[in-house]
């Protein structure tokens, strides 16, 4: 489909892929429509929904400057996939022993590896960039459980909320590895640092936003050099983290399963992240909040909920979108909405045929909590092309 609303009442018009689309994204894209630094139009994916300071779902174009909340605090936050070459008939009737092994390997919500779970030379390459870092800001990590170390620790875990592992069959029945998670608690730190700093900046300048979080940094800024460094290290680090959990997991398999090979890697990509690219005439620092790199020929990841499908698909280079996608189904309620309407039995029966927890601790990440995934592909045609349909088997939940 192509593009489905566009809005034209502000400084650039605002493309949206979708008629779904509620009153406050609608405001909360309005208002990035109209700051100066915005170039020739903002893109709305698909599953766009109101986010922090700028909409989730958004692709946003700057010039000379970057908006520290619309990149995020999970930054670098993205997907990996994998296929072996096992079939989903090779798996044992009982998938409880497969979520176990996962969830032994990789830690999950709040808890952290007790040893570093990383090679050693992946860390010296990362170690050095970050002390940097923390030399010329301190703030970021005030307390050694706050970043300075934890770090090394939190190398190959998940984290909470919507991140996963799963374990999915495609349209041939062949078995994939997918995971879901971003930079950790460091990237956290170093984002909420930041949005700090450039609200600061903003109120020093008497600049008037329409939203405190659209504060942003311009080029020659005093905290620009150090923030975008900073945003480089975490987008790095959260790939790596997405690298060795994957390492953990395939070490895992080969326990309780037959012996298997990797046969594809699809993409390891972010979906919450800043890089420099070309658009329209223009250098510009290219925000993707909750999409994914669509270029012509490019693999990406868009995942469902734990009781839907997912995809793997190849960009098709739209440049109305940036060469952009969307990264999922996106939220159609918040958490807290979620657990208030749905129960346990609403879960179990959503997430029938999936070996998952199906607890109170995950309520908020029932499937009826997200846009419907079909749907969402359906408008996104002129974006990306489907290369596979999974179906998810395992999920194990941060």
């Amino acid at each position: 489909m192509p593009v489905k609303k566009i809005i034209t009442d502000g400084r650039v018009p605002v493309k949206i892929y979708t008629d779904d689309v509620d009153e406050s994204s609608l405001r909360q894209l309005r208002a990035l429509a109209d700051l100066p630094i915005i170039h020739n139009h903002v893109a709305a994916m698909p599953d766009v929904h109101t986010g922090i300071g700028a909409t989730v779902g958004s692709v946003i174009p700057t010039v000379g400057a970057i908006i520290p909340a619309a990149v995020g605090v999970d930054i670098g936050c993205g997907m990996n996939a994998l296929r072996l070459s096992l079939t989903v008939s090779q798996l044992p009737d009982n998938l409880s022993r497969i979520r176990s092994a996962i969830e032994a390997a990789v830690p999950v919500g709040f808890d952290s590896h007790h040893v570093p779970a990383a090679e050693r030379g992946v860390i010296r390459t990362l170690e050095r960039p970050l002390a940097e870092l923390l030399g010329k800001h301190p703030g970021i990590a005030p307390s050694r459980n706050q970043g300075a170390d934890i770090w090394i620790l939190q190398l190959g875990t998940l984290g909470g909320g919507n991140h996963f592992i799963e374990l999915c069959q495609d349209e041939a029945g062949e078995v994939w590895v997918m995971l879901h998670s971003g930079s950790r608690g460091t990237g956290n730190r170093i984002g909420t640092y930041f949005i700090e700093l450039a609200r600061r900046d903003i109120e020093r300048q008497h600049v008037h936003l329409p939203d405190r979080d659209l504060a942003y940094f311009k080029e020659g800024a005093r905290h620009f050099d150090d923030y975008f460094a900073a945003v480089k290290w975490a987008q790095e680090y959260a790939m790596e983290n997405r690298r060795v959990m994957m390492r953990l997991i395939l070490e895992a398999l080969q326990r309780c399963l037959p012996p298997f090979t990797v046969t594809r890697e699809a993409i390891n990509c972010h979906h919450n992240y800043v890089e420099r690219e070309r658009h329209f005439g223009r250098e510009v620092y290219l925000t993707r909040k909750g999409a994914i790199r669509a270029g012509f020929g490019d693999l990406g990841i868009v995942p469902g909920s734990m009781g839907a499908k997912s995809y793997i698909v190849r960009g098709l280079g739209n440049a109305e979108s940036f060469c952009s996608s969307a990264h999922g189904a996106g939220r159609r309620m918040s958490r807290t909405q979620a657990k208030r309407k749905y129960n346990i039995h609403d879960l179990e029966t959503q997430t029938a045929g999936v070996e998952c927890r199906k607890d109170r601790g995950v309520i908020d990440e029932i499937p009826a909590a997200y846009k419907d995934i079909d749907t969402v592909m359906a408008n996104q045609q002129d974006l990306v092309e489907v290369v596979h349909t999974l179906k998810q088997i395992v999920c194990v939940k941060g």
